[in-house]
């Protein structure tokens, strides 16, 4: 069992921890809840954040639209404990593996309104990236609106990007994720989900695949979004907005089927 108090500090702590990988999270939070707001007229009824960590971002969102039913995923037994006992009741937390089928696993709790996936889709290759992006499709109600956040550098300012990124603070980031990390690994009620962890992802390599804004821009078309298109930037950083079509590929809405298992 983990006492309240430490689960609090961990998830705190994560938001400081990811601010050196994300320069401007702020302003990028900000403005992925307003284009969700004005795609959706309001607010969104049903939000999935996907790569959720320890659901920082999904409580936040639940606290800016209370009306909202959201959950989020992640594979990370560790950051999925952390909030399963910190973050907001009505938060739905699951477990999925992005690398696999995971609408297989989560399409009962579609067709969604929102989905959001935050400094995520790099871990991912190639084709696993497009297969991504055709499975958000699959689930999102549609006008529905996804939202990927990640290194998405814009051709033709390279000169600029390389003095913005890497980011002055990203090397202390990455020191202060290590310590993160440590800090959780001598936490003896967390030892056995570590080790579970260790037997998740150890082999796991990530892909570190940032291809260009306009890569994710057709991957996203190609996958049957109507539109897809740049929200926010701060130098390689971009928030790429994409809205489903009417219907789906088949001509229908790709309702789904089958249950994804809470955590709680």
């Amino acid at each position: 069992m983990l006492e309240r108090a430490t689960v609090d500090r961990w998830r705190a702590s994560w938001d400081e921890v990811m601010a050196g990988f994300l320069p401007g999270s702020d302003g990028c939070e900000a403005a992925l809840m307003t284009v969700a707001e004005a795609v959706n007229g309001g607010t969104p009824a049903r939000i999935l954040d996907l790569g959720g960590g320890p659901g920082v971002f999904a409580e936040r969102m639940a606290a800016r639209w209370p009306d909202a039913q959201v959950g989020m995923v992640d594979l990370d037994p560790v950051l999925l404990a952390l909030a399963a006992a910190g973050a907001d009741d009505r938060i739905g937390v699951h477990s999925a593996d992005l690398k696999a089928a995971w609408t297989d696993a989560i399409a009962g709790g579609g067709p969604f309104d929102l989905l959001t996936a935050i400094m995520t889709v790099h871990y991912l290759p190639p084709e696993r990236v497009r297969a991504f992006y055709r499975a958000a499709r699959a689930i999102l109600r549609p006008g529905g609106l996804l939202v990927v956040v990640d290194l998405m550098p814009e051709a033709g300012l390279d000169g600029v990007t390389a003095r913005l990124y890497p980011a002055a603070g990203e090397a202390v980031a990455a020191m202060a994720w290590t310590r993160w990390w440590d800090g959780l690994r001598a936490c003896e009620p967390l030892r056995p989900l570590m080790q579970r962890r260790q037997a998740i992802l150890g082999d796991r390599i990530p892909a570190e695949f940032t291809p260009p804004v306009t890569w994710h821009r057709d991957a996203a078309l190609a996958a049957g979004f109507a539109e897809a298109g740049v929200v926010w930037r701060w130098g390689a950083h971009a928030a790429l907005a994409a809205t489903a079509c009417a219907t789906g590929l088949d001509g229908g809405a790709g309702t789904p089927s089958g249950d994804l298992p809470a955590l709680r």
